[in-house]
């Protein structure tokens, strides 16, 4: 038997018992109730023997008979780290382990399209049809692989940064999957795609087809560029003003501002469409253009507190030595502000990008104006979604990717502005 008080380089004893018990627990819940329904219960043991007599063999039981695999090493695993205690070992249990909560992760999404049709249960899966002996052995196999990384020094929080992860990502995979699956409908029971298609992304860029989404798209980037390249100007040239010089009423002007940029946008929306109607803007992109850049100064104020910690002194220097304000400006001082320029023009873009609200407000009905916000908002609608949503998925992926490209592309200069720039 394990001496407690042998000591092992790189191993914790003082976790080894907790470690062993959720293991142990973990295992036995392969005899519980895994899925239970009108009085019926049956164990995983029993559920993977039935799905491999039956024609349902398909990755979700490759996936159960996978977990009950690592339950059962994990097992032996902790029996003999329990009678010779070594960091390889360890290394085994914790890999095992986590494989394990993986599998039983995963089954959450997938028991359905196991289970449905093979005659185990009377009636379609649900979630909520598990029995506890799912649930005690997802939780079993969570604490196990966290008390094993303790005992191995290794950071649990990894644990935790891997479940955000997976939160964070999986409806992000679920519309990738989606925008590629062949079948129609807007509900399916089961996450992968039985076939996948490029028809998808193809039709929404067909001359004849009834989603003009390559017009859609084309509306949003000519606003978004135009909302990047003038607020950006704005913005830059308000927050220079405010930050460097010193003019009567210019506390009054800033308080005013940051007061009146409190407010919602969205307060002010039907007054302004009624404006834009009388003066025959409405239903036009001029007008989405101009509403955007007209209130791009109230953004001052980040841009403003950057500027702030740029020593005066290098102002100063500059006058001394005959350059005026405008080269203050253009040759010291956006030199420095690298940064705070990318975030500006980064948000500007993202805002006109995403932006649903007011556009949705100022074009109605007129589809050729429509940004992609809204034309794909139109194809959700409860008359268009069930044939449209896999465009819909398609869609939104083509929406994405001028985002996330121009992240990685101004990466870059953001890393080189903060390196780059000095301040005292």
């Amino acid at each position: 038997m394990m001496n407690r008080n042998k000591v092992v380089i790189g191993l914790n004893f003082k976790y080894f018992s907790r470690a062993f018990i959720a293991t142990v627990l973990t295992a036995i819940c392969l005899f519980l109730p895994f899925v239970s329904m009108e009085e019926k219960s049956v164990n995983a043991l029993a559920v993977l023997t039935g799905l491999f007599g039956s024609a349902h063999v398909g990755k979700m039981t490759i996936v159960l008979a996978a977990g009950i695999v690592m339950a059962v090493l994990s097992l032996i695993f902790a029996v003999i780290n329990y009678v010779k205690p070594s960091k390889a070992l360890m290394r085994l249990w914790i890999c095992s382990g986590a494989i394990q909560c993986f599998c039983y992760t995963v089954l959450m999404f997938g028991t359905k399209v196991m289970v449905d049709g093979t005659g185990v249960l009377p009636a379609k899966f649900m979630v909520r049809d598990f029995g506890f002996g799912y649930w005690i052995g997802l939780l079993g196999a969570y604490v196990a692989l966290w008390f094993t990384m303790k005992v191995a020094k290794v950071n649990p929080g990894y644990i935790v940064l891997t479940i955000l992860s997976v939160i964070w990502l999986f409806p992000i995979l679920w519309i990738l999957l989606t925008s590629f699956r062949a079948e129609q409908g807007y509900y399916v029971g089961y996450f992968i795609p039985r076939g996948f298609t490029f028809d998808n992304y193809l039709n929404l860029f067909k001359n004849n087809s009834v989603i003009p989404f390559a017009r859609w798209w084309t509306n949003t980037f000519i606003v978004a560029v135009c909302w990047c390249v003038f607020n950006t100007l704005i913005i830059l040239g308000t927050a220079y003003v405010l930050s460097r010089t010193r003019f009567q009423g210019r506390t009054t002007l800033m308080k005013a501002m940051m007061v009146i940029g409190m407010f919602p946008g969205f307060m002010s929306m039907i007054a302004v469409y009624n404006i834009l109607k009388g003066v025959g803007l409405a239903q036009t992109l001029t007008a989405l253009i101009v509403v955007g850049v007209a209130g791009a100064a109230m953004g001052y104020y980040i841009c403003k507190g950057f500027f702030d910690t740029i020593p005066k002194a290098m102002d100063e220097a500059a006058i001394i030595d005959g350059a005026n304000r405008w080269q203050i400006f253009t040759r010291i001082t956006i030199p420095l502000s690298k940064p705070i320029i990318i975030y500006t023009a980064l948000t500007s873009f993202l805002g006109a990008w995403s932006d649903y609200i007011f556009p949705s407000i100022l074009f109605g009905d007129k589809q050729a104006s429509y940004t992609v916000a809204v034309g794909l908002k139109w194809l959700t609608d409860f008359r268009r979604i069930d044939a449209n949503y896999t465009q819909f998925a398609a869609g939104s992926i083509m929406v994405a990717l001028p985002i996330v490209i121009l992240f990685i592309a101004l990466q870059g200069f953001y890393v080189e502005g903060l390196s780059g720039s000095v301040k005292g």
